[in-house]
């Protein structure tokens, strides 16, 4: 078993409203709103942390298991998955419960108003690392129910099993001493600039002590690319330009997927964070999460036409 994804699987229901948000909402009223929009159009796409990063993660010729807590709406899902090269076996259904669920309604200007239903996702502290009856090569503890995400963090200790470490908008939502443990006995960490900023303010480390702890430390900068802080060096990752940018969504999850491909190939850290880079280029690219698509001679050709790999890249066919 090579790579394990805990956190969030969702449903994402876009919504686009033919108008500015700010043209209905009243200032002297704001204790009363009462507001309801029509929308021009609405999708409804997988989504969620963990489904992302195992998604593609398998685009890159992995199989990936994901263990999640679902809905009863999951049916269709699963196949999509399963169908990519995502393992579900341990992919609960929880009953008369639906997956969680991301509504968000974009206006004109971008802006949003955005709700989110936790669903079968708020049992997450129901399932157990302990099912997997095997030690994965890594565990990826990424945004899910807080107490799943401790649980985890605990399992992976008892049972000795590395573990990426990735708490991002749970940050606010984790008490400082549970953040401190899991950051302390990761193997690896990833986070962007400014959850890097929250984690060092909740638990009190600093970037030394960080970096002390684990084997290395990603943190993504969004259009500036990501830094990566490994055996005492800082290696810098520059973007891959995109074609164009259609949604921004995913794009981290995706970072994730390439870079720990490559690291799980045993390759160079700075080719690992530009096949992260390039894995995040596909996913701006195309609206929603699992949208893009490409195969793995694909990845080689667009990766070569802009960096020579000196043949590194061919361990992505060779596996």
């Amino acid at each position: 078993m090579a790579i394990i994804c805990t956190g969030s699987v969702a449903y994402d229901y876009l919504m686009t409203f033919p108008g500015y948000f700010r043209d209905h909402i009243l200032p002297d009223h704001l204790d009363s709103i009462s507001l309801s929009f029509l929308v021009d159009s609405m999708v409804r796409l997988q989504g969620g942390v963990a489904a992302n990063i195992a998604y593609s993660l398998a685009l890159l010729g992995d199989h990936p298991y994901l263990l999640a807590t679902v809905g009863v709406d999951f049916q269709e899902y699963r196949a999509w998955l399963e169908s990519k090269g995502v393992v579900t076996t341990y992919a609960r259904v929880i009953p008369e419960v639906y997956t969680a669920s991301f509504f968000a309604n974009t206006d004109l200007a971008n802006n949003q108003i955005c709700s989110f239903y936790p669903g079968a996702m708020a049992h997450a502290a129901d399932i157990s690392l302990a099912e997997l009856g095997q030690k994965p090569d890594l565990a990826i503890i990424s945004p899910n129910d807080p107490g799943a995400m401790e649980k985890y963090v605990e399992e992976c200790i008892e049972f000795g099993f590395p573990y990426v470490y990735d708490p991002s908008q749970q940050i606010v939502r984790i008490s400082g001493e549970k953040l401190k443990r899991g950051v302390e006995s990761a193997h690896s960490l990833f986070v962007n600039e400014y959850e890097y900023q929250l984690l060092q303010k909740h638990t009190g480390l600093s970037p030394d002590e960080i970096l002390g702890h684990v084997q290395f430390l990603v943190v993504t900068l969004g259009e500036r690319g990501a830094r990566i802080f490994a055996g005492g060096n800082e290696f810098t990752i520059p973007t891959f330009k995109p074609e164009k940018i259609v949604d921004p969504t995913g794009g981290g999850d995706a970072f994730r997927s390439g870079f720990l491909r490559g690291y799980l190939l045993g390759l160079d850290w700075q080719t690992c964070g530009q096949m992260g880079a390039l894995s995040a280029t596909y996913c701006l690219e195309q609206r929603g999460t699992q949208n893009h698509a490409y195969s793995i001679i694909d990845f080689i050709t667009r990766y070569r036409s802009v960096i020579d790999d000196h043949g590194v890249l061919d361990a992505l066919v060779k596996n």
